[in-house]
């Protein structure tokens, strides 16, 4: 639902765009989610031979798990209006966390050479995004109160040498409703922005900047 939702929107502003720009935020249901151009030598697992769900989305990087605890933002941005530049983009999305992590009193890190973002060595976030005529999708995932488990099948993000962490390992009490709250904030100030919710079931989009809440 909520990759052809991102499709959608991502369609709607490239025949109009003067559309607003959304933040999407959820969870997802398990699932392990594969870039573009991933390796299957990052799965534990035989693909072929597996009830697990697998999905290969047009995100960069390498593969992934979601999960209900996690929550997901996908921004779908018009960079016209911003700036022209992918790298510029993922600092900012990584700012966007490591400000959500100091609001909880935690330093948030980055590694040279890697997206994404740490705590005392466990990356807590992945990023991997999706950007054509200019226009965003994909995005962020912050482990705030999952289940870890998943992630044994794979090898997260290609990467080897650091485990994966989240929020709660480091304030137990964390609730995910307010660290959506937190995301939000911290994206509005982040990206110069003005955020306006309206939920939609069990997912919350976001309109950016213009003071109309989404149908």
């Amino acid at each position: 639902m909520a990759w052809a939702w991102q499709r959608s929107l991502v369609a709607q502003r490239r025949e109009d765009p003067e559309l607003s720009d959304v933040l999407l935020l959820l969870q997802h249901p398990p699932v392990y989610t594969l870039g573009q151009g991933a390796s299957l030598d990052f799965l534990k697992f035989d693909p072929t031979q597996t009830d697990l769900q697998l999905c290969r989305v047009e995100r960069g990087g390498e593969v992934t798990y979601h999960c209900p605890g996690q929550m997901v933002g996908y921004p779908i941005l018009n960079l016209n209006r911003y700036r022209k530049d992918l790298h510029w983009y993922l600092r900012q999305l990584e700012e966007v966390l490591i400000q959500v992590l100091a609001a909880y009193g935690l330093q948030g890190e980055r590694y040279a050479g890697l997206t994404g973002v740490w705590v005392e060595g466990r990356k807590v976030a992945a990023i991997g995004i999706k950007v054509s005529r200019w226009i965003t999708m994909h995005g962020f995932a912050l482990n705030v109160c999952p289940d870890l488990t998943g992630f044994q099948n794979i090898v997260p993000c290609g990467i080897t040498d650091k485990p994966v962490g989240s929020l709660a390992e480091f304030v137990p009490d964390v609730n995910l409703a307010q660290v959506q709250q937190q995301v939000a904030i911290a994206f509005a100030q982040v990206f110069g922005v003005k955020l306006v919710q309206s939920v939609t079931h069990d997912l919350t989009p976001w309109d950016l900047a213009t003071g109309e809440a989404l149908d």
